[in-house]
Order: structure tokens, then C-alpha cells, then sequence
């Protein structure tokens, strides 16, 4: 299974050059008191820091950052920081508060006389602002995770005010459609644009903007996916049966999409197996080695439906179809294991985390080179952005309807991603 999260952690090297140009954007945004010598705070230090701060969150996931290295990023001490902000966790509100407003007043836009150059319009403006915040959109997909309900509920709310934008053209320019459908439509082309945060495959801003716009159009004009019955998490569990291992791997896997990487602990771990904390390191040395074994796990099951779907291919488009096919029953079929997957990459050892990031290169690869296969006449790098594309929005609606089949959301996204792919 792809994970866009695993995409954007950026090498070491890459995470010191951004480092030493925010750090030279610092120094020139200071100025020297001559009279005195002494540096004077610029003006814009506060969002200097959240822009700074935004960026390792998205590279490194927010419990991967500390505020020492955020000051180092900057170019100022450790305490200077506590001048704007009170903790780590209050730059990520005001960061995540940054990428919402500047994305509500890009998309502020009058309404056009025909609702399908309204549309137009707003997908130019969608994007312009995924190549501008490329480097912070995962703030949108992922970090905003980590708010506090009362801040949650306010991105819900922008988030509301964004899709309205999309949704009040889209029902004039197609009136068949309920609001329903409209707003379906909506969700999947934001994560489109979104989809450009989710990995650093090199293109030129003008290419990838012009390939996210014929992406977005195409699913404007598509089936809506929206789902047969309200979404909901489904509860239930199943027995489980099988090695004291497996039970435990299983059970780490729930309690970690349930709660976070995070918020679990080995005894919580061991009391969802029916043992006690201390039995549980006789199968896994820690609970990193859980999280690590169920990525691994998750690798191994796309890697075998990879090669199920192409070996039963009749080549070509034939292929590409069936990897679609697979990866969205994949997505459907093992839920817990994939959300898990897509969200805690950040929490994985290094070693890891290195050697699975290799494993989903390949992956990606596969799916261009089948794309570039049916569509000679692309580019390697927009085939790139296309195939991320439809990636993410598997990803994206997939967890909007709690990975619930009842929706009927896998047959929509065998549709959409066939629809991006081909866009």
C-alpha cells in the first residue's frame, strides 16, 4: 500500500538545505541597530517561525520536531520562540489557521455569469495554491490530526466554507445533481490539489498545475461518489484467531488507528490481547517493533496484489485497470492495517522507515510505468502527478466514509481513479 505521508519525508540532506535557507531568510529578514549593534526581531518573526515550523511538521510529523530545532530553523535561541508562541502545539494551530485563511482568500472569487467559468477560475486558483504550498499542504491531509476538538471543529468548519465555494457553481452548472452529490464531487477534486503535498516527485510548477487542473475538471464533470448510506465507524470485532503474535499484532494495529501511534501504550497492548505488559516484549522487543511489522505486513499485501493483478493482466490498460481494482479492495479489505499506514510513518525507527520508503518507490513506479504505457503522450512527470492523484483519492474518500463498503465508495473510486488517470 502507497502512503503519501511516507512520499514527503524528505532525505537528511534535503531537510538541511531547507533548514539553511530558511535560516539565510532569517538573517536577511533582520535588521542591525547601528547605534547599538544589536539585532532587531523583523516584523513578521511570528510567521516566519510557523512557516519554518509547518514545513518540519510536514516533513517529519509533528512529535518528530522539536521546538529547539524550529529556533535552529529560524536562526534564533530556543526561548526567543516562546516570545510568539506558548508551545509546539500553539505554532501548530496558528500554521494550520495560515494555510486555511490563505487558501479561503485565493478562492474568494466573484461569480462568473456562466457557473463553469466560476469553476474554471477556482481550479486555476486550487492550483496555484498546491504549487505555492506544496511544502505545507500536509497540514491539511494529516498534522491537523493533532488539534484539540474546539480546533478541529473550526478547520471542519473552513473546510465547509472551501467546499461551499465549489459546490454553489458546480449545482448551478449541472442541476441534476442533489447537494449531496455536489458535495462528494467537491471533496474529491480538493483532493486532487491536495494531492501534490504528498510526495516531491520533480515537475515544473507550470506542468503540475496544468495537470491538476485537467485532473480536477475531470472529476467535476464525472459520477458523483457519493455515499449510499450515511458513513459511519464501523465497531465491530471480530474473533481473532491464531498465534499469541499474531493476536498481538492485530490488536496493536486496532488500538493504533483507534487512538493514535501515540496515545497507546505497550500495557494497553497486552490487556487487548489478554496478557500482561511484560509477556508482550517476549514476541516484540517494542512497541516501535509492532508499528514496524505492521508497515511490513502492509507492503507484503499490496506487493502480492500487485503481482495478482499483473499476471492476470492482458497488458496495457488492462493492467493499469486491475491495479486500480486491487488497490481499492486492498484499501476496503484491511482497513485497520491501512489507515494505520497511511497516518503513523513518522513514528517508524529510522531504519525503517528508509528501507519501506524504498518499497513504496518501487510501488509508484510500477503505476507510472503502466500509465506512461496507455499514455505515451504525457510526460514522465506529469504521469507522476496524475498517479499520486488518484492514489490520494483513494485515500482521502476511503477515510471520509470510515473504509465502510456499505457506501459503495469502492465501486465510486474504481471509477474516479480511472477518471484522474486518464484525465
Amino acid at each position: 500500500m502507497y502512503s503519501p505521508s511516507l512520499s514527503t519525508t524528505w532525505p537528511v540532506a534535503g531537510i538541511k538545505s531547507r533548514l539553511t535557507r530558511a535560516y539565510a531568510v532569517a538573517v536577511r529578514s533582520s535588521t542591525v541597530d547601528v547605534s547599538g549593534g544589536q539585532q532587531k526581531r523583523p516584523k513578521d518573526r511570528k510567521a516566519q517561525i510557523a512557516q519554518v515550523a509547518a514545513e518540519l511538521f510536514c516533513a517529519r510529523g509533528f512529535h518528530g520536531v522539536g521546538l529547539d530545532e524550529i529556533a535552529a530553523a529560524v536562526g534564533i535561541s530556543a526561548p526567543a520562540v516562546y516570545r510568539h508562541f506558548e508551545n509546539k502545539y500553539a505554532i501548530l494551530v496558528f500554521a494550520t489557521r495560515r494555510l486555511i485563511d490563505a487558501t479561503l482568500t485565493a478562492t474568494d472569487l466573484p461569480a462568473a455569469g456562466d457557473p463553469w467559468a466560476t469553476l474554471a477560475a477556482l481550479l486555476e486558483a486550487l492550483a496555484r495554491l498546491a504549487t505555492t504550498h506544496r511544502d505545507t499542504g500536509g497540514l491539511y491531509q494529516w498534522e491537523w490530526r493533532y488539534l484539540t476538538p474546539e480546533h478541529r471543529a473550526e478547520f471542519r468548519d473552513d473546510l465547509g466554507t472551501l467546499l461551499a465555494r465549489i459546490v454553489t457553481p458546480l449545482s448551478a452548472a449541472r442541476p441534476e445533481l442533489t447537494a449531496a452529490d455536489a458535495n462528494a464531487l467537491a471533496r474529491a477534486t480538493l483532493s486532487v490539489f491536495v494531492s501534490l503535498g504528498t510526495h516531491r516527485a520533480p515537475i515544473a510548477k507550470g506542468r503540475a498545475e496544468q495537470a491538476l487542473r485537467r485532473a480536477g475538471a475531470a472529476v467535476l464533470h464525472d459520477e458523483p461518489p457519493t455515499p449510499a448510506v450515511p458513513p459511519r465507524e464501523d465497531d465491530s470485532r471480530t474473533v481473532r484467531l491464531g498465534s499469541r503474535r499474531e493476536i498481538l499484532l492485530a490488536e496493536s494495529i486496532r488500538l493504533f488507528r483507534r487512538h493514535g501511534y501515540h496515545a497507546v501504550n505497550v500495557e494497553d497492548i497486552g490487556r487487548a490481547a489478554g496478557i500482561n505488559a511484560s509477556s508482550v516484549y517476549r514476541y516484540f522487543p517494542s512497541k516501535s517493533a509492532l508499528l514496524a511489522a505492521a508497515f511490513y505486513r502492509a507492503s507484503d499485501r499490496v506487493a502480492e496484489a500487485t503481482v495478482a493483478a499483473l499476471s492476470s493482466s492482458a497488458g496495457g490498460a488492462d493492467a493499469l485497470r486491475r491495479m486500480v481494482e486491487s488497490y481499492v479492495n486492498l484499501t476496503f479489505e484491511r482497513s485497520d492495517l491501512v489507515s494505520v499506514y497511511l497516518a503513523e510513518n513518522y513514528s517508524l525507527p529510522e531504519a525503517d522507515r528508509h528501507e519501506l520508503r524504498k518499497v513504496q518507490r518501487l510501488h509508484v513506479e510500477e503505476w507510472v510505468r503502466l500509465l506512461g504505457a496507455v499514455r505515451p503522450e504525457l510526460p514522465t512527470p506529469e504521469v507522476r502527478v496524475l498517479v499520486h492523484a488518484a492514489i490520494n483519492l483513494t485515500t482521502d474518500l476511503s477515510r471520509w466514509v470510515h473504509f465502510d463498503r456499505r457506501t459503495g465508495m469502492d465501486r465510486h473510486l474504481i471509477r474516479l481513479m480511472w477518471t484522474v488517470l486518464t484525465a
